[in-house]
């Protein structure tokens, strides 16, 4: 039996694959921890972008980063979990690999940019260098990529 018909037969894919409720829930979390990432990772990302000195960005910045850590471990856990409902038909997909390779870029972008010792200034509100200020452009064109990339595995 090869690797990716292992993850087929674990207890958590067949709970899936023979049950539409348990597939409904999983795919839901799923959804919710993609709009909790995205929810919160673009608002933070667009105030950095504009490079400003933003008060108000010392306040919401806290907040919204746990949100998306917390968003990015619903979304990953149960983004793995539904991989293991068919694993081979989505190992073949194309969509999938290239959501992987963004998914992959953009957790490269946001390590990076974390640290970076000139993000805590501009997180506080003090202004935003140009380093900084990219690195949260390419961060807003990663993400939506990893959206769109997502949609477009359901129709490959």
């Amino acid at each position: 039996m090869s690797f990716l018909d292992g993850l087929a037969h674990w207890p958590g894919a067949l709970l899936l694959q023979r049950s539409g409720t348990a597939y409904l829930v999983v795919s839901a979390a799923h959804i919710l921890g993609i709009g909790l990432l995205l929810g919160s990772i673009l608002p933070l990302d667009l105030r950095l972008a504009r490079g400003r000195a933003d008060a108000a960005l010392a306040a919401v910045a806290p907040v919204l980063l746990r949100t998306a850590r917390l968003g990015l471990v619903v979304a990953l856990l149960t983004g793995l979990w539904l991989f293991t409902v068919k694993p081979a038909d989505y190992a073949a997909n194309p969509a999938l690999w290239a959501k992987a390779a963004l998914l992959f870029l953009a957790l490269v972008n946001v390590a990076v940019q974390h640290r970076d010792l000139r993000l805590a200034p501009a997180l506080a509100g003090e202004g935003t260098p140009a380093a900084v200020r990219g690195r949260a452009v390419l961060s807003i064109g990663l993400w939506l990529g990893v959206l769109l990339a997502g949609r477009w595995t359901g129709f490959v």
